[in-house]
Parts: structure tokens; sequence; C-alpha cells
């Protein structure tokens, strides 16, 4: 019987069928411990669950030397790198880890790192020490003890620069995966970050279709303009990031101002001098492009957040705004 490299949407039943199979059992998982334990330690135990759920199902399909449902579905068997034998144990090990257990333990880091960078930053605002409250044994405790230690050894401007480098690393990890599905779409080869990392493809057992050719020149297609989107979208990010960096600059610039003297104030209602935003007297009055007055501070911080009007909701760029010198 002929072996020829398994083709996109062969790999993409694949994997869909396994994701159903995946989730009829986290599903049975989740709904026995809830049971059994109830639902405050369900709660806790939620991802681990589904973590072991996912370990035993390739546990006792991949790394047991069988095929998965969904690969058995199309047709499918798993190769190493020289096409010619099934992955040995080791590497087959490899592949469970690094596609159910590596995730896990990545994406709990870096949320424990952010949740303890923001409340060092939050304590140091407000000027308070930060109450650590004791809890017993619980998912994530360790991480969240040595992201504590690891955050407390850090300087105040260390810590200023890894906040945004650990979101950026989130959202720098989105766009990797969205890279790779569109270079599998071309080269219709791994679906997968943890087998193009373990070097494990695929080859299916049918004989060669007639349309072969045309099914991977489609996909070819697609991966050529899921890049483009993707270029298109960072793109539009990165100018959106460098307007909020211009609004943070002339925030930072003009804060210092000075107020104007309550003597220069002339207005008939006093109601008419205030900024909605902080509901206090207006300082260094500016305008948005639908003539609505409020605060720098006020406005420019409700950018960084929104780029409309607070009060009509006018979409408008931050660069627009009118800073009102003497009014």
């Amino acid at each position: 019987m002929p072996l020829i490299s398994a083709n996109q949407p062969q790999l993409i039943r694949s994997s869909q069928k396994d994701e159903y199979y995946q989730n009829c059992l986290r599903n049975n998982a989740n709904e026995a411990f809830q049971t059994l334990a109830g639902s405050k330690r369900w709660l806790h135990w939620r991802k681990e669950i589904e973590l072991l759920s996912d370990l035993a199902y390739y546990g006792l399909t991949t790394f047991s030397g069988y095929q998965t449902l969904g690969e058995e579905y199309v047709s499918i068997i798993q190769v190493d790198p020289t096409l010619r034998r099934v992955p040995s144990r080791a590497r087959r090990g490899a592949l469970v880890l690094l596609h159910s257990l590596f995730p896990y333990l990545l994406d709990k880091l870096l949320v424990c790192l952010e949740n303890e960078l923001e409340a060092r930053e939050g304590t140091q605002g407000s000027g308070g020490r930060r109450t650590v409250v004791a809890h017993s044994w619980s998912p994530g405790t360790w991480l969240r003890l040595w992201a504590r230690r690891t955050v407390g050894l850090l300087t105040e401007a260390q810590r200023r620069a890894c906040l945004p480098a650990v979101s950026a690393l989130q959202q720098g990890l989105a766009v990797l995966h969205r890279v790779h599905v569109a270079v599998f779409y071309i080269s219709g080869a791994f679906y997968h970050l943890a087998k193009r990392t373990t070097g494990v493809s695929y080859l299916q057992v049918r004989g060669v279709s007639g349309d072969e050719g045309d099914i991977r020149r489609s996909y070819r297609l697609l991966g050529a303009v899921s890049l483009l989107q993707l270029a298109l979208m960072l793109a539009l990010q990165i100018n959106n990031l460098r307007q909020r960096q211009r609004a943070r600059e002339e925030w930072r610039q003009h804060r210092n101002l000075s107020s104007r003297p309550q003597s220069e104030e002339k207005t008939d209602s006093p109601r008419a001098s205030r900024c909605i935003l902080c509901l206090e007297e207006r300082r260094h009055s500016t305008s948005t492009p639908c003539g609505h007055l409020f605060c720098w501070e006020c406005i420019t911080e409700w950018c960084n957040t929104k780029t409309e009007c607070p009060l009509c909701r006018e979409k408008f760029q931050p660069p627009r705004l009118v800073y009102l010198r003497n009014y």
C-alpha cells in the first residue's frame, strides 16, 4: 500500500476529531469531580482536571504507540523526520508533554507574573503595604510563590519594564500561533507547534487522489491570504501603539502645568467649568473634535482605553485633541 504525506484537510479533520473526543473526556471528568468533591474544589482544580484528561487521552494513544481517534478517522500515521519509522517512545513522550503540559505551565506562569507585577504597582501607587493572605494549597500556589519571590527581587524600574514585556509576550504567542497556522497552510507539514518541534509528521495510507495537487495549491493560497491579513493587523496595532505613546508623552509634558488662577475664571455657571470625568473644576481644558471639554489628564487617560468622546461617543484619534491655552 503506497504511503504519501498527509495533506492539509486530513490533518485538520484529524485535529478536530481529537478535540471533540478530548472535550468529551474533559466534560465527563469535570462532571465526576464536581459531583464527588463539590463545586468549590472543582473551580480550583478545573484547569488541572482538563490537563490530566488531555494527558490521559494522548498517553493511551500517542505515547502507547497507537493512533488517536482522529488519526484513525482519516487513516494517517505518525512518522519521525526520516519518514521511514514511527517515532520513538522518547519522541512521543516529548510530543505529549509539549502539546499538553507545556502550554498549561506557560499560561499559568505568565498569568502569575502579570498579576504579581500589577499588584506591586498598585501597592506602590497607594503608598501602602501589600498584605498576603495565607490559603491552603491550591493549583498554581507554587508558581504564585515563585513569581512573588522573583518580582520582589526586582527594582521598581525593572518591574515597570517587565509588565509591558509580559503582556507583549502573551500577545506574541498568539501571533506566533497564527503565523504557524499560515505556514502550515502553505507547507502542509505540521499543524501543531509541538509536532514541528519534535519533528513528528504524518503519512496517509490511502491511494493518491486525483485532486491532491489542487488541494495543496488552494491551501497555499489560503496561507498567503492569512499572512497578509496578519501583516495588516500587526501594522494597525503598531500604529495604534504609536498613537498611544504620543498621547502619553503629551500628557507627561503638560501634566505639571500650573493651573490657572480662579480669578481668571469667567463663566456664568459653575457646572459649566467642571470635567464630567473627574467631576472637578477643569484643569488645562482640552477639546475633542466634537467640541466637548475635559481636563487634559482625564481625556488623555480615557483615550488610552477608548478612542471616543465620553459624552457623544464620537470616534476620534488622540492626536486630534486640542489643548486650549489661556482658556
